[in-house]
């Protein structure tokens, strides 16, 4: 069952039932869309019919970010947990492992897929990362075919939204590949490039603060979240 969060519709699933799904989409015929909203994400959404339309078509709508959980519970239509990409992404790599599923690393900055891959490859033993190739690319054609070349199951396709969902629509019959899953940064993290927040700061769903704490920059951004729930209590008090 699905759960509209402000016009987004989010599966209602745990980070193990999230995981679960992904495995049997691999079982069907694809290309599969798997993407992971957090309160930016619903905000341009709201701004993009392109991208609303993506989202509300793809298989899989993660709830990523504790202001989607906030403002679903302000709404009345509480979701189970929030399921960080980052968490679901390595679930699913557990079980890709075992079961000789491959994976195509797409994105980030030249020479940080590959690092990325290396560490994956350790920290999933068994794991088959069949290729790469970094998000600084003109052309659509050449990667997509990359990936079909390759033989690909899974692609994690990293290169911030809307654009790394709106290319997965666009491209991912051509790749070839049964599922595409939006990360955004994932790759930096996977890589060693960016820090994850603690533990103390993921379990309480105060990563926003420790990534606020370490960049400051991302003030305007983070200043957007009170908006967000704002916005679900207005929605709620109009019955929606």
């Amino acid at each position: 069952m699905r759960v509209d969060v402000l016009g987004v519709a989010f599966d209602n699933v745990s980070l193990t039932q999230a995981a679960d799904r992904a495995m049997a989409l691999l079982e069907e015929e694809g290309p599969h869309l798997a993407v992971t909203p957090n309160p930016e994400i619903v905000q341009r959404a709201g701004r993009d019919p392109e991208f609303a339309r993506i989202l509300a078509g793809a298989d899989l709508v993660i709830p990523d970010g504790i202001g989607v959980i906030y403002a679903a519970k302000i709404l009345g239509r509480p979701l189970k947990e929030r399921v960080p990409g980052i968490d679901f992404a390595s679930a699913l790599m557990e079980r890709m492992a075992g079961a000789g599923k491959r994976l195509f690393l797409l994105g980030a900055a030249p020479g940080v897929a590959e690092q990325a891959a290396e560490n994956l490859r350790a920290a999933h033993p068994g794991l088959v990362i069949c290729g790469t190739h970094d998000g600084y690319f003109q052309e659509d054609g050449p990667v997509a075919q990359q990936i079909r070349a390759a033989g690909a199951d899974v692609v994690f396709v990293c290169l911030g939204f809307p654009k790394q969902e709106k290319w997965m629509a666009a491209n991912g019959a051509a790749a070839g590949a049964r599922l595409y899953v939006g990360l955004g940064g994932s790759l930096d993290v996977f890589a060693g490039r960016v820090e994850r927040a603690p533990e103390g700061f993921q379990r309480l769903g105060l990563e926003w603060l420790y990534r606020l704490v370490k960049q400051p920059s991302r003030i305007g951004r983070m200043a957007k979240l009170p908006l967000f729930l704002v916005s679900a209590v207005g929605a709620r008090a109009r019955g929606k």
